[in-house]
């Protein structure tokens, strides 16, 4: 037993160009997740399904042109499934991570079987009656099921999962559903290593999640960062940014979350609507700049327009992750809003004093203004024109419009109306609020 988990080792730690086959393009592997309650102790069962073809150290037994040897697979199969399962999957119960599992059962199936619709059918077919040993099926078009068992305290206790997975094809897609004793049902979908999944987070791990993905986000969004930039490049003092980056907060804060709980359009042609409008929205902000029509009053209130149109963006890059946040939606999108905010500080921390450099030794003030807006309008425009090409192949007809595209697009309107008599009223108060500082500087 030693010298077999041994070899085990040896293959786990081989370079992958060593490996029995290619590394197949699309793999999707299914997982059930189940706590549950036994005379010999509370059970934590992980049902497995995942192809053969990319568990690539495993040399499988084969028959003429490729058909699976059944009658020697089981070994096989054992070794395939501790290898690329038991050995790479990290559960944890609490903060704890769980012992090594029992492997219960690893058997063959046809690519065709439905019994992974559900828990019970798949557990039933793990258990049931094996594939006969005539049965003609190419390996790499056979299915590995796996039962996995973890000794747990509590079928009541906080779990999370880390598959550890996505080195199994190029593009590795876990589907991943838990069924906790309340008899509810959670689903996940993503792709590749997401890391640490919490099943039922807590608001805070919850709240920390978001945070780090917002701050990531405008890290990694070059449009959004663009944008920012574009706002920077002629006031560069906090009082005056501090009026503008505000708007534009709160702006992108209320379609995102308005667009998180269904209240904007699902067509598929509002996404590339979307980047066309952020593209324009970096090419009008620099030119702008260049032309020296900006001013912190009017500013303000354009950033807020385009903010609502970033929000949107924002909501995109949130529809896969949203499925991480358990019943803490609203807590994680104020918690992404506030890392985006964080991520825009320091965006803000490194930016102005560079500015501020740049124009002191390097060129004067106006005319680095215009050269550095001038090199943004650039890109936007570039932006702007491949991405109405995109926009360009969805053909929009009258018939597609129903009375619930009606209805939203009302309501929208309405919603619309609404905050530009909050803009008016701002900016009015605004106005009456600089003739009195003014006297009093007086």
């Amino acid at each position: 037993m030693r010298v077999r988990t041994a070899f085990l080792g040896v293959l786990m730690a081989l370079p992958r160009g060593a490996a029995a086959h290619d590394i197949p393009n699309d793999v999707t592997v299914q997982m059930f997740l189940r706590p549950s309650t036994a005379p010999s102790g509370a059970k934590l069962n992980l049902l497995v399904r995942v192809p053969l073809k990319s568990m690539r150290d495993i040399d499988f037994p084969k028959l003429g042109p490729g058909y699976l040897d059944l009658s020697r697979a089981d070994r096989f199969l054992q070794d395939a499934a501790t290898v690329w399962l038991v050995q790479p999957i990290e559960i944890y119960e609490g903060e704890t991570r769980l012992p090594a599992p029992r492997l219960v059962a690893a058997v063959p199936s046809l690519e065709s079987d439905k019994s992974f619709g559900s828990y019970d059918r798949a557990l039933a077919h793990i258990t049931g009656p094996r594939l006969p040993e005539n049965t003609q099926v190419p390996w790499d078009q056979t299915m590995l099921d796996a039962w996995l068992e973890y000794p747990i305290r509590s079928d009541r206790s906080e779990f999370s999962i880390r598959p550890h997975v996505d080195t199994l094809g190029v593009r590795e897609v876990t589907v991943l559903r838990f069924l906790p004793p309340d008899g509810s049902l959670r689903a996940f979908e993503f792709e590749g290593d997401e890391g640490l999944i919490r099943l039922d987070p807590q608001w805070y791990q919850a709240s920390l999640r978001f945070v780090e993905a917002g701050f990531l986000h405008i890290l990694d969004g070059t449009d959004h960062l663009l944008f920012l930039f574009a706002l920077v490049i002629p006031f560069r003092r906090f009082r005056q940014l501090l009026l503008i980056v505000t708007s534009f907060t709160v702006a992108h804060s209320f379609t995102l979350i308005a667009s998180a709980y269904g209240l904007g359009p699902d067509a598929l042609w509002f996404p590339p609507l979307i980047e066309t409008l952020i593209a324009m929205s970096i090419f009008y902000m620099a030119l702008e700049n260049i032309v020296g029509a900006s001013s912190v009053g009017r500013r303000w209130i354009v950033t807020f327009a385009f903010g609502l149109v970033h929000g949107f963006g924002f909501s995109f890059a949130l529809r896969q992750t949203l499925q991480f946040a358990g019943s803490h939606l609203l807590t994680s999108l104020v918690s992404f809003n506030l890392g985006v905010e964080l991520g825009q500080l320091l965006v803000l921390a490194i930016a102005i004093p560079l500015l501020g450099l740049l124009f002191r030794y390097v060129a004067p003030e106006r005319i680095g203004t215009i050269i550095l807006s001038a090199l943004v309008a650039h890109t936007a425009w570039h932006w702007m024109i491949e991405r109405w090409e995109t926009l360009r192949q969805f053909r929009l007809h009258w018939k597609l419009w129903n009375m619930g595209a009606l209805a939203s697009g009302i309501r929208w309107a309405m919603i619309l109306v609404a905050l530009a008599g909050l803009i008016w009223l701002l900016s009015l108060l605004l106005r009456k609020n600089k003739p009195a500082q003014a006297n009093v500087g007086d």
